[in-house]
């Protein structure tokens, strides 16, 4: 299950200290969380787990390898720095204790876009200010051509 599944209710500036500029994008949602959202769909929570949507050939566990391959399943591909490239869209895996924990999405000026487990989405300027005790540190950085809609 996504590490705030079960916290509705929290108060961000106490979970996430180094936040200090982000911006509510949406109200709290149960139907989707932070791996759906950085995929861009925010129709179902997904999740390494039975009771969840996760593609089928992609490894059921919480593993960097598993997260990474399911971002291929979406024509993401590893890369080496989280900097804004026009033409591209990345997304940033966290982890904590070797399982993953979260997945944060690029937005096309250069800030990032979270789904807090089932509470809000926000915008927020760096990686950075996600990382600490709930989501462990940024592990993976995945990028592919932008997908114009």
């Amino acid at each position: 299950m996504d590490f705030l599944g079960e916290e509705r209710g929290m108060d961000i500036n106490i979970a996430f200290p180094a936040l200090s500029n982000y911006e509510v994008t949406s109200p709290q949602a149960v139907n989707y969380n932070c791996i759906a959202w950085a995929a861009g769909k925010d129709d179902a929570w997904w999740w390494p787990h039975p009771d969840y949507y996760w593609p089928q050939d992609v490894p059921l566990d919480a593993s960097l390898e598993g997260f990474v391959e399911l971002f291929r399943t979406l024509g993401y591909e590893v890369c080496d720095n989280d900097f804004l490239e026009s033409g591209f869209t990345k997304v940033a895996i966290y982890a904590r204790e070797e399982k993953c924990t979260h997945a944060a999405r690029q937005l096309p000026d250069g800030t990032w876009t979270s789904k807090l487990g089932s509470n809000v989405d926000i915008t927020h300027a760096t990686l950075a200010e996600l990382s600490g005790p709930i989501y462990g540190e940024v592990v993976c950085v995945m990028k592919r051509e932008a997908v114009h809609t």
